[in-house]
C-alpha cells in the first residue's frame, strides 16, 4: 500500500480533530508525490514550491471537514489539480505569471532539445514562440511542448476545446512563416518536430 500510510485512517482522524503532528505526518507522507505531479505540471521548481504549500494551507484550513473513511490521496491530488488550473486561468490575466509559466516550458523544451544537440532549434524555437500573441503562446506550448490534448488545455484554460484548436492552428501558421526564414538545418528539424 504505497499510495497509503499503514495507520492513515487514524491520522486523518486526529487531523480532523486539530491535531498538528497527524498534519505533519501527513505532510512528509503526501508533500513529494504532490511535489512531483506539479513540477510535471508546471516544469517550474518554484511554482511547485508555491503551490505545495497552498495545498497544506488549504487542507489545514478544511480539516474539520476531512473524512477519514473517503479516499485522502484523491482528495489532497484533487486540491492539488484545481490551485494548478487556476493558476493556468490566472496566467491568462496576468503577464508576468504567463511569462513564468512559459519560460519554464521552454526551459524543459530546451532540455529535451539538448538531448538530440540541437540548440540552435530550441533558441529559434523561443523567438517563433515569443512572436506569438500571449494566448496563442500559452496554447501552443501547451499542448505542442507539452503534450497536452486540446481537452485537456480547455480544462486548464476555461476554453472550448474548439478554440483552443483555433489557437493552434493560427499559432502553427505563424511559426510556419516564422520559420521559412530559417531555411537551416535548425529551422527544417524545428518545422518537422513541431508542425508534424
Amino acid at each position: 500500500m504505497s499510495g497509503m500510510l499503514d495507520n492513515e485512517t487514524a491520522l486523518l482522524e486526529q487531523l480532523a480533530a486539530g491535531d498538528k503532528e497527524a498534519f505533519q505526518a501527513i505532510y512528509y507522507h503526501y508533500a513529494p508525490r504532490i511535489y512531483g505531479k506539479l513540477l510535471k505540471l508546471l516544469h517550474s521548481e518554484d511554482l511547485a514550491t508555491e503551490l505545495l504549500q497552498e495545498v497544506f494551507i488549504v487542507v489545514w484550513q478544511k480539516h474539520p471537514l476531512i473524512d477519514p473513511t473517503r479516499s485522502f490521496r484523491s482528495y489532497i491530488f484533487k486540491i492539488a489539480d484545481n490551485l494548478a488550473i487556476d493558476l493556468f486561468r490566472k496566467a491568462n490575466r496576468n503577464t508576468q505569471l504567463l511569462n513564468r509559466l512559459l519560460d519554464a516550458s521552454i526551459d524543459h523544451y530546451t532540455h529535451t532539445e539538448e538531448r538530440l544537440e540541437q540548440k540552435e532549434s530550441a533558441f529559434l524555437l523561443q523567438q517563433a514562440v515569443d512572436a506569438l500573441p500571449p494566448q496563442q503562446k500559452m496554447v501552443f506550448t501547451l499542448c505542442k511542448l507539452e503534450g497536452k490534448s486540446h481537452d485537456e488545455v480547455g480544462r486548464l484554460l476555461g476554453i472550448s476545446p474548439s478554440t483552443v484548436n483555433n489557437h493552434i492552428v493560427k499559432a502553427t501558421r505563424s511559426l510556419r512563416e516564422y520559420l521559412a526564414g530559417h531555411p537551416d538545418i535548425a529551422g527544417m528539424i524545428l518545422l518537422y518536430f513541431i508542425l508534424k
